[in-house]
């Protein structure tokens, strides 16, 4: 394969599975790490891999979508997975790890690989004429950030301002309809309506629902994360007055009930997160609520009273590219071939998620420097779900995490044999390539 040289720009998740994938199959990497040189403010080991948040990496069950995501990297040979499953401690049916035994076991693996060198430095700029992976995460900064914000035409988010995402099949048909605001679309909203008690019940729910922490580094001179006024979380609305929501993201004029022929008090709309219309998006419900706050709270509204979310609403610190305009589903730039992009400055939510970006730029990398094309890794599994995600046009594109219903759907009425059939299908689809993305 010669003897040309891969830098990998930072050594967390995405990165040193990148790095792993690439070297097994005889590519030299150079892996680039700034620790511990320097920090960022949400970092304290010297370590590869810090997970900063939570020490659990999601369900091991692989009917659920994460475990099924777990099930694709472990039959491609994920290392990091690897390494988490030898730093496993106990949690139920969760795969959470000792996070100092893991994030030393992965920088000792790495750093032990004859084809990777390890560089500790402070990365200003990339070559774009250079093989190179780009996987420095959610807070990216400085010169670095500044680079990638002008090569890719300005492309590029610092504060990831999301509402949650709800499965259609879980929505009340009894209580929601479908209509557009004065009757102008073609059904693109389902309303969710709220009678004057309901909705006086969901401002009070929030007015003292429990928030997430925001990291110091986070806030701004108010406390909050500076976001634009269009922006602002959904509890800080109903803070703001007992009307405030119903004049706002909630206001009901022009939409009439067809089932009482009136206008409601209020209402919430949904507006469709993909084109399947599997998922939907609560429209306006920025917030940086507890997750379980998010569940107890929404469900207070009639037609989400049995909703599936699929994706809890965030607000926090989060550079990330606007990928359906800069990235294949390879993860490689579509500006600069040579250049990847990989973890959640990809696009992609969460940990997990993030080593699947490092696994498949890594492998694709490995397959274009050797002159090799690889077979496209179906919507039917998660990891093609997930790749189909970032390259499909949107023009709200935000990070996303792995969910059914970012893959092709099966229409079962039984939950459980649902999930079932779409881990089966998966497995097999993916067996079907498997020797191709093994080499």
């Amino acid at each position: 394969m010669g003897k040309q040289v891969v830098k990998v720009i930072g050594a967390g998740l995405a990165g040193c599975e990148a790095a792993w994938q690439l070297a097994k199959r005889g590519v030299q990497v150079e892996l680039i790490e700034c620790k511990p040189i320097i920090k960022s403010a949400a970092h304290s080991l010297d370590d590869f891999c810090e997970l900063v948040c939570s020490n659990s990496l999601k369900s091991l069950d692989p009917n659920t979508a994460h475990g099924l995501l777990k099930t694709e990297l472990e039959m491609l040979d994920s290392v990091v997975l690897a390494i988490a499953k030898e730093s496993q401690i106990p949690a139920g049916s969760a795969l959470a790890v000792d996070r100092n035994v893991f994030a030393k076991a992965v920088t000792q693996r790495i750093k032990a690989h004859p084809n990777i060198t390890v560089t500790h430095q402070l990365v200003s700029a990339f070559d774009k004429t250079q093989p190179t992976i780009i996987a420095t995460g959610p807070l990216t900064l400085g010169d670095l950030a500044n680079q990638i914000k002008t090569e890719f035409d300005g492309h590029l988010s610092f504060y990831d301002a999301a509402a949650p995402i709800v499965s259609y099949e879980s929505i009340d048909f009894d209580s929601a309809f479908v209509a557009d605001r004065y009757g102008k679309g073609s059904g693109d909203y389902i309303n969710c309506p709220l009678e004057r008690d309901e909705y006086y019940a969901l401002v009070e729910a929030l007015n003292v629902a429990e928030r997430a922490e925001l990291k110091e580094f986070e806030k701004d001179a108010s406390g909050e994360i500076p976001v634009f006024e269009g922006c602002i979380p959904i509890e800080i609305l109903a803070k703001r007055g007992r009307d405030t929501m119903r004049f706002g993201p909630l206001k009901p004029v022009g939409i009439v009930n067809p089932k009482t022929d009136r206008r409601p008090f209020a209402v919430v709309q949904l507006r469709s997160e993909n084109a399947s219309c599997s998922l939907y998006n609560m429209v306006g419900f920025q917030t940086n609520l507890k997750f379980g706050e998010q569940k107890r709270v929404f469900s207070l509204i009639p037609a989400l009273k049995n909703a599936e979310f699929l994706r809890y609403g965030v607000m926090h610190r989060n550079t990330y590219v606007d990928a359906p305009r800069v990235l294949n589903a390879s993860f490689s730039s579509l500006k600069y071939p040579n250049v990847f992009i990989a973890g959640q400055l990809a696009g992609v939510e969460g940990y997990v998620e993030s080593v699947a970006s490092g696994l498949v730029s890594g492998i694709h990398m490995a397959a274009q420097l050797s002159g090799k094309r690889m077979p496209e890794l179906p919507n039917t599994t998660m990891l093609g779900a997930l790749c189909r995600h970032i390259t499909t046009p949107n023009p709200n594109f935000q990070p996303m995490n792995a969910n059914y219903g970012l893959m092709s759907p099966i229409v079962m009425r039984d939950k459980a044999a649902r999930k079932e059939a779409y881990a089966t299908r998966a497995v097999q689809d993916l067996k079907e390539i498997l020797v191709d993305w093994l080499q």
